[in-house]
Parts: C-alpha cells; structure tokens; sequence
C-alpha cells in the first residue's frame, strides 16, 4: 500500500501554511513555519519567490489539500471524477467525500490527535464500524454509520492524550458519547477547512 513518508513540516513549508499533520504538536514554537515563515524547503527555498501563476496557483491547492487529508495523486483523481458525477456543487461534494474517509472521521470524532495517528488507528485494526472492525483508511463512511473503537485501543498512549485534551471540539456534524462517534449528516462547506479553496481544484482539473 503507498503511502507519503516525507517529512511532515516539510510538506507544510512547501504549501505555506500549516497543515497540522503533526496534531497538538504543529503549535509548537519549534514549528519551522513559525520559524522561517513560509519559506519553500530546499537549498534555494527563499529564492524561488515569484509570482504564481494561475496554474500554479491551482496546482499547489491541490497538492495542499491532497497533503492535508494525506491521499496520493492516483486517490484523488478518483475522489474528483466521483464527485463530479454528482449533481451538485463538484468542489463541496469532494471535500465531503475527503471528510468522510474513515480516517479522517476517526481524527474529527478526537480518538486522535492528526490524521497520520488516525490512520495508524484504522490501519492497525482499533476502529470499528458498526461493531465491524474496518483496517482500511479510505473506507467510506456514512450518514448513520456508527464509529467505534476496539477494547483494546483504550490503552493506547495516543488514544488518551487525544481524548484527554478538554479544549479539542467534535465537527457538528459528528457526535461523540466515550469513545463512541456517529455521523449524523455530511458536512456542510462552512464545517469545512476555511483555507480550502475546492474552486482551483476544480479549474485545475478541468483544463
């Protein structure tokens, strides 16, 4: 199974901004992009400042979104023609179906503190949906579907930090009782990603 190993803050500084792949972590001062501002990684980073162009603008929304919910090119691509079948607004139903993803479910439920850690979860057989245990990150949730973590995933480090933090908030569109998640409804755009413009995507991928 692919998967993207490079440096985390690495693909944060490509995209200049945070991406908070790291969770809590991101928000420490060590953080490069607090450090260095959003400067491009690489020997020569701080001298390749020019102006994008509209195509480079459209690029690097894509790979910021595809780095964000951590989906290769080959993913994503289908993600966009599956929502672009649908009769609705192709940018919204595309992030919908990124949200979705059990992985990111598991990370917005709060069971984990980013989206790498929620996919070592699913992965690794801790996640359950609907009392079924699920090892595949792209599984495709639901409205009703009920997530669930295995007995044994309530003694993971991880699992308590996440749940321990008091100030770390359940998207509306999810509910959580314990360590006992439903979604009630697709998101709504607004419940989304504010920084996320799925426009350039689109436009990206229709030239």
């Amino acid at each position: 199974m692919a998967r993207l190993v490079d440096a985390k803050c690495r693909r944060c500084r490509r995209e200049g901004v945070k991406l908070f792949l790291k969770g809590e972590r991101c928000y420490s001062a060590k953080c490069p992009i607090d450090k260095k501002g959003a400067v491009p990684p690489g020997e020569h980073g701080a001298k390749r400042r020019r102006r994008p162009s509209d195509y480079g603008l459209q690029l690097r929304e894509k790979q910021k979104v595809k780095r964000l919910y951590g989906v290769l090119e080959r993913q994503f691509r289908r993600y966009f023609n599956q929502a672009r079948k649908v009769k609705a607004m192709t940018g919204e139903v595309l992030l919908q179906l990124l949200e979705t993803r059990l992985d990111n479910v598991t990370y917005r439920l709060g069971l984990a503190a980013s989206r790498s850690i929620s996919r070592q979860l699913v992965s690794h057989g801790f996640i359950q949906v609907n009392g079924k245990k699920v090892n595949i990150p792209s599984y495709q949730a639901r409205p009703g579907d009920v997530i669930s973590l295995v007995p044994a995933g309530l003694n993971l480090s991880r699992v308590k930090e996440s749940l321990a933090d008091k100030d770390r908030k359940v998207s509306s569109w999810l509910q959580r009782k314990a360590v006992i998640g439903k979604i009630l409804r697709l998101p709504k755009r607004e419940e989304i990603e504010a920084d996320i413009d799925e426009n350039l995507i689109v436009e990206y991928y229709s030239r």
